[in-house]
C-alpha cells in the first residue's frame, strides 16, 4: 500500500482510479486493501486549502455545462479539479447511466483535471458510499478543488452537504414555480444560489427570480458560517458571471477559514462519517453468508407474498443473528 500512496501522491490518475474502484466495492478483500491505503495516507486527510464544492439544482437546469465551465476557471487560475459526478445507477445492472465524461470532455481531457463518474448504486440520497474516501485520494493526489455533483433526487443534496465545505444550488429564469416546489431544506443548505441560463432574452426574467430568491433567503437563519448567501444570474453556456463565482467562492472559503468554521465542519463530517460506515460495516457482517440461507429465502418468500410486514421479517432476521452470536 505503501507503493500506492506514493502514486497518489505523485498524481497517477490510473492508480488513483483504481483507488477509487476500491471505495465503491462491497467486497470485504477489497475494503481491507482500501483501510490500508487511506491509513498509509491519514495525513493526507487533512487539506485547508482544499476547497470541497457540492452541486445540486433543478432538472434541466445545466449542471453539466456550469462544472464544465466552472472547472475550466478554476484551473486557470492555477487549482487543479476533480470532479466526482454521482450518476444515477441502472436498477438492472447497478451500472452508470449519464456517463459524465461524456457530457463534459473538455473539462475531463485537460491534464488538470480528474473527471469521475460514480454509480450510487443502494446507497441513500444518490451519493456513494465510498464518495468521502473518493475524496480523501483525490486530495492526497493534489487536486485542491472537490466538485461533487449530485442527481438532485431530494435527499442527495443532504448526503452532498455533509461532504463538502461549500454547497451551489443552480436555479432556472422564472422560478416562482420552483421557489414553491423546492424544499426549504435545500435552499438553507445553499451557501450560493445562480440563477443559471440569463441568456436569449431571459434577462430581465432572470433578475426578476434572483429577487425572489433574495427575498425568500432574508427569511431563513443566519447560516452556521457567518456568512449572507449570495444570489447571482449566470450563463454557463455562454460563460458569463463564473469568473465571479469562483470569487464568491474564494471569499467563502477565506471568512470560513478566519472564523473557524471551515474546520468546524469538517470536524462534524468526519464524525458522521465514522458513523456511516460504522451502521454499513455492522450491516454487511450480519448479512455475510445469508442471502443463500434457508431462513433467509423463506424470508424473502414470505415479504414477497404479503404475508409478514418487513419490519417483522427485519426483526426476526436481527433476532435469529443475535441468538447465533452473530
Amino acid at each position: 500500500m505503501d507503493d500506492w500512496a506514493t502514486q497518489i501522491r505523485a498524481g497517477n490518475r490510473e492508480v488513483l482510479g483504481q483507488a477509487i474502484t476500491l471505495t465503491e466495492s462491497n467486497r470485504m478483500s477489497d475494503l481491507e486493501i482500501l483501510d490500508k491505503l487511506l491509513h498509509a495516507l491519514v495525513s493526507d486527510q487533512v487539506h485547508p486549502e482544499s476547497l470541497r464544492i457540492g452541486i445540486t439544482g433543478v432538472p434541466g437546469v445545466g449542471k453539466s455545462t456550469f462544472i464544465e465551465q466552472f472547472g475550466e476557471a478554476l484551473i486557470e487560475q492555477g487549482h487543479r479539479v476533480a470532479v466526482l459526478a454521482i450518476d444515477p445507477s441502472s436498477s438492472r445492472t447497478g451500472g452508470s447511466i449519464l456517463g459524465d465524461k461524456t457530457r463534459m470532455e473538455r473539462l475531463a481531457q485537460n491534464e488538470a483535471a480528474f473527471v469521475r463518474p460514480s454509480p450510487t448504486g443502494s446507497s441513500l440520497g444518490g451519493v456513494t458510499r465510498g464518495t468521502s474516501e473518493a475524496i480523501v485520494l483525490c486530495e492526497a493526489a493534489g487536486y485542491d478543488r472537490i466538485i461533487i455533483e449530485t442527481v438532485g433526487v431530494g435527499q442527495s443534496e443532504t448526503a452532498a452537504r455533509e461532504l463538502t465545505d461549500a454547497f451551489i444550488l443552480l436555479m432556472l429564469p422564472g422560478g416562482g414555480d420552483e421557489l414553491q416546489g423546492i424544499k426549504r431544506g435545500i435552499m438553507e443548505m445553499a451557501d450560493l444560489l445562480l440563477v443559471n441560463k440569463c441568456d436569449s432574452g431571459r434577462e430581465m426574467l432572470a433578475e426578476e427570480t434572483a429577487n425572489q430568491y433574495r427575498k425568500a433567503l432574508h427569511l431563513f437563519p443566519p447560516n452556521p458560517g457567518g456568512h449572507e448567501v449570495d444570489v447571482m444570474m449566470i450563463s454557463a453556456l455562454e460563460a458569463l458571471g463564473i469568473q465571479e463565482c469562483c470569487v464568491a467562492l474564494e471569499a467563502l472559503k477565506s471568512k470560513w477559514i478566519t472564523n473557524g468554521w471551515m474546520n468546524q465542519q469538517r470536524s462534524t463530517q468526519r464524525v458522521i462519517q465514522f458513523r456511516h460506515h460504522l451502521q454499513q460495516l455492522l450491516f454487511m457482517q450480519r448479512m455475510d453468508g445469508d442471502e443463500g440461507s434457508k431462513k433467509w429465502g423463506k424470508l424473502l418468500q414470505d415479504l414477497e407474498a404479503g404475508s409478514v410486514h418487513p419490519f417483522r421479517a427485519a426483526r426476526e432476521w436481527m433476532s435469529e443473528r443475535l441468538i447465533q452470536g452473530r
